[in-house]
């Protein structure tokens, strides 16, 4: 096992992207049909100084489905999330031990980049956070950051990403105006469309609609079905509801292991451990 000081990872080269895929194995998936592999996680142990909050998770995310973390506050759902675009890199003292590969590339191999991998990773977050700029200009940063100025490109990617965002439509005429008029679901899926713009591969999302009122979160998971046909998403969510309505296989955690991942419908309605089965049915304590 390679163990890896975050802190001290410099990040001067590139990885590039292969094309290489791995079968999920039969276990991990219910035993249900091959999926392709696209982020696969082993033996990750991660540590904030000297407490350990996760324990040796292995597990293989599949390409273009969604995938839910579960399990009680302070379980690892999150902190495992960010291993995946290394934003746990900004916490001081965390040190990771394994490997996490996306497309067969170790994401904390010294020489990745991680500005490269973070536009390859889109995040959304528990609040949405929209820049204090314009709707477009929220849209554009990315691209602009990545030196993209051409108008016509940017208006092109502004209005693809806000229909694919299912935004476009309500925002169209007043692209202009702040984004912080927005109200709180069309912030969330402002903030959706600005992650997609850069085209990553995959969409990490962290509790996206607790902040949200019910008719706000139905057009997120409306949002998220559509978006995985481009996209490789995972989902940390409390909602059991949402679990079951949004994603295609399931995760359960408890105090930073691994207990259970398979595919959603057999987590809930056949789960192989006992402990899964009481956060499920709200038995668990």
């Amino acid at each position: 096992m390679t163990t890896l000081e975050t802190q001290a990872t410099p990040m001067t080269q590139k990885s590039t992207p292969t094309e290489m895929t791995h079968a999920v194995p039969a276990q991990a998936m219910g035993g249900l049909h091959t999926e392709t592999t696209l982020i696969e996680v082993k033996d990750c142990n991660l540590f904030y100084g000297s407490k350990q909050a996760l324990f040796d998770i292995s597990m293989n995310i599949p390409a273009k489905r969604v995938t839910a973390f579960i399990g009680p506050s302070g379980c690892g759902k999150s902190t495992l999330l960010r291993c995946i675009n290394r934003m746990n890199d900004l916490i001081e003292g965390v040190r990771i031990e394994g490997s996490m590969n996306i497309n067969g590339i170790n994401i904390y191999d010294r020489r990745t980049d991680v500005i490269e991998l973070r536009k390859r990773v889109g995040m959304v977050f528990q609040k949405s956070n929209p820049f204090p700029k314009s709707i477009y200009e929220n849209i554009c940063y990315g691209l602009r950051i990545a030196g993209v100025n051409d108008k016509k490109v940017l208006d092109e990617v502004v209005e693809r990403s806000l229909k694919g965002a299912a935004l476009w439509e309500e925002v169209k005429d007043r692209l202009h105006d702040s984004a912080l008029g927005l109200s709180g679901g069309q912030q969330q899926r402002l903030c959706i469309a600005r992650a997609v713009a850069v085209e990553p591969e995959v969409i990490l999302m962290d509790e996206p609609c607790s902040a949200l009122d019910p008719i706000a979160t139905a057009k997120v998971e409306e949002l998220i079905h559509e978006l995985k046909k481009q996209f490789t998403i995972v989902i940390v969510t409390h909602n059991m509801q949402q679990a079951g309505r949004c994603s295609d296989y399931t995760a359960f955690f408890y105090l930073g292991k691994l207990i259970e991942f398979d595919a959603t419908e057999r987590i809930f309605t056949n789960p192989k451990e006992k402990q899964t089965e009481d956060y499920i049915t709200g038995r668990f304590g």
